[in-house]
């Protein structure tokens, strides 16, 4: 080319580029990435050629220059890569949608991960400049240099230059709506943003690097201008799993999560057929939070950030995790900003979800110890997954633990096992006695345990979910709450005791005890219980209690909407029952005693606050005077 060139831009229409502008990206911002990205497939084009001899000598420095001038307001991301002939610039840059990326592979049928599919992401450089120029000169000897330059409409020129190195300046003269783009912080948050592991070094300016020398008061600061690689360019995921140690997956991880304690374990991802997947997940400690944290698993296409929305990804309960996916197999709209339905997201949903599982099942296989002592962080992760996804429920239940308020811990079938033979109940299903609480139960655990029973300790607070979800999958059990009922009726069975009390002197136990107990929601009965069990009880209906907190775990409030609802059941042979109270001829003495026995269970049960608790402590210490 000896002289400047004019024409038009192929499009199909003259409002391509507001539309460009308006519509195509979600997120102006995104145009840095784009052009970043354009950059690194020249040069990774290059490396490829190189590597089949095509490329005659050394290629030298690659390094991608992004450079900022504030004064004349321009960006220039500058490339040393493959650099385009006049020829190339008519066809890759006045041909929207045309990707230089899928033609350059098509001829050289290379398999390289050039990321460039759309043919677009040039085209984004109009939602923040004015004018836009392409200055290149083609890695081919003897081609000459060539400025593209257009401002935004159809028309473009096409002039010569004198440019000696290969490889390409997009130049951006930034609009006066995006001036924030010629702020250098702006820049550099991008860059680490969306550019942080491509596979080509990133250079921005340079930075200031401290060091010291000499000791105590002889030690001086030494400032040294270093240049500002913004990125890693070999990230832990795009290597062999060998190749790393412990200490690698752990600085990759303080990499992508600085401050952050670190994980307990990881997953590498690597998988080529029937789809490409790399990436790895890793298990932070999630203890006793049902808070989703969410955006901690990051997308990745060849390297090039996508976005941390992954739900349609990865299943809901799997959002639990933190790290990288990388993926070019899954499917981007034009702005790879959104996935598009296709049956490879399927896949690789199902792939991430059953390595998981496997991952899980073999810590537990190679070091039960070392599992049971993690699950506390584990076990919020595990149990949301059962109930979310009917083929980790499948797998997990191998792996599963439950544990008892003695601290042992079984798997589903070892604990069905130990307690099938007495804590069955008459309707022949195998009862699950659990506490939420130990400590504020630990009168009826003790209860519990003097009849042989075990108890489950269950605080987290998905349990109420999972609980639900393994007595329908499994059918025999049935999971009971030990304040739910009394302890000797936790069990149900045929056995019945018979009273001491007559039917009048019931009635009259029982209306005493409805006038001291009167509050909404709370019934009165009587039962006859063992002398030795506790004279009154209070009891939560396990159906209505969970019904409640079911409510409040999905927001629905905060259960004031659904009242406390619970029974006193006043034990008729209790000694206190039949022969203080039935025997108490002064009506005063006998509901004094009746609210004093009230408020005992209520406090057993932490349900006794405020004045009630205080007036309480003061008649409990009037009564010893």
């Amino acid at each position: 080319m000896t002289a400047m060139q004019t024409g038009r831009i192929s499009v199909q229409t003259e409002n391509i580029f507001p539309i460009i502008k308006k519509y195509l990206y979600s997120d102006q911002e995104i145009f840095l990435r784009e052009l970043v990205s354009n950059a690194v497939d020249a040069t990774v084009k290059l490396k490829a050629l190189a590597g089949k001899g095509a490329v005659q000598g050394d290629i030298g420095d690659t390094t991608i220059d992004i450079l900022l001038d504030a004064d004349n307001k321009t960006l220039t991301i500058r490339d040393r890569g493959l650099g385009m002939t006049a020829e190339e610039v008519e066809k890759y840059l006045n041909q929207v949608a045309f990707s230089s990326a899928h033609d350059f592979i098509e001829k050289y049928k290379l398999d390289h991960n050039i990321i460039g599919q759309f043919g677009l992401g040039f085209y984004s450089a109009f939602m923040v400049a004015d004018r836009v120029e392409a200055v290149t000169k083609s890695y081919i000897a003897d081609e000459p240099g060539v400025t593209w330059s257009c401002d935004g409409s159809p028309e473009y020129t096409l002039t010569p230059n004198d440019k000696q190195e290969r490889g390409t300046d997009i130049v951006l003269h930034i609009s006066e709506d995006a001036v924030e783009y010629l702020e250098s912080s702006r820049i550099e948050g991008l860059l680490k943003k969306y550019c942080r592991f491509l596979p080509v070094s990133i250079r921005f300016g340079t930075r200031t690097e401290t060091t010291y020398e000499g000791e105590g008061e002889d030690e001086k600061a030494i400032d040294t201008e270093v240049e500002n690689i913004v990125n890693n360019p070999s990230p832990a995921w795009k290597k062999q799993p060998a190749e790393l140690s412990d200490e690698d997956y752990q600085k990759f991880y303080e990499e992508l999560y600085p401050f952050s304690t670190p994980p307990m374990f990881w997953i590498h991802l690597n998988i080529d057929y029937p789809f490409n997947l790399t990436g790895i997940l890793y298990f932070p400690k999630v203890g006793n939070s049902f808070e989703v944290q969410k955006n901690k698993i990051q997308l990745y296409s060849n390297q090039v950030f996508v976005t941390d929305d992954v739900k349609q990804i990865v299943p809901e309960f799997l959002t639990l995790l933190h790290g990288i996916i990388d993926s070019p197999d899954i499917p981007l709209n034009v702005s790879r900003s959104y996935l598009q339905a296709d049956t490879n997201v399927k896949k690789i949903t199902g792939y991430i979800t059953k390595k998981v599982a496997e991952k899980l099942h073999d810590l537990f296989k190679k070091d039960r110890k070392a599992f049971e002592e993690k699950w506390g962080d584990l076990s919020i992760f595990v149990k949301y997954g059962m109930i979310s996804d009917d083929k980790f429920d499948e797998r997990a239940r191998q792996f599963t633990l439950l544990k008892n308020v003695d601290g042992e811990a079984f798997t589903i079938e070892e604990y069905r096992d130990k307690v099938k033979e007495l804590q069955k109940d008459k309707y022949d299903k195998i009862v699950l006695l659990y506490t939420n609480h130990a400590a504020d139960h630990a009168g009826l655990v003790q209860a519990c345990k003097n009849r042989g029973y075990d108890v489950l300790n269950l605080p987290d607070i998905i349990d109420n979910h999972f609980i639900q979800h393994l007595e329908a999958k499994l059918g025999d059990v049935t999971f009971v709450r030990i304040d739910s009922d009394t302890i000797d009726n936790l069990i149900q069975k045929d056995d019945k005791n018979e009273s001491v009390l007559s039917e009048k002197e019931q009635e009259t136990v029982k209306g005493v005890f409805e006038r001291v107990a009167q509050a909404p929601g709370v019934s009165v009965s009587l039962k006859a219980m063992s002398p030795d069990d506790l004279p009154v009880h209070v009891v939560k209906p396990e159906f209505m209690r969970r019904f409640k907190e079911m409510q409040m775990l999905q927001g629905m409030g905060n259960g004031e909407a659904f009242p406390d609802m619970y029974n006193v059941v006043v034990n008729s042979n209790h000694p206190l029952i039949a022969q203080k109270l039935a025997g108490e001829q002064d009506a005063a003495q006998q509901e004094d005693l009746a609210q004093y026995l009230y408020q005992l269970a209520l406090l057993s049960h932490h349900m006794l606050r405020g004045e009630d608790l205080a007036a309480f402590v003061q008649k409990s210490v009037a009564r010893m005077g």
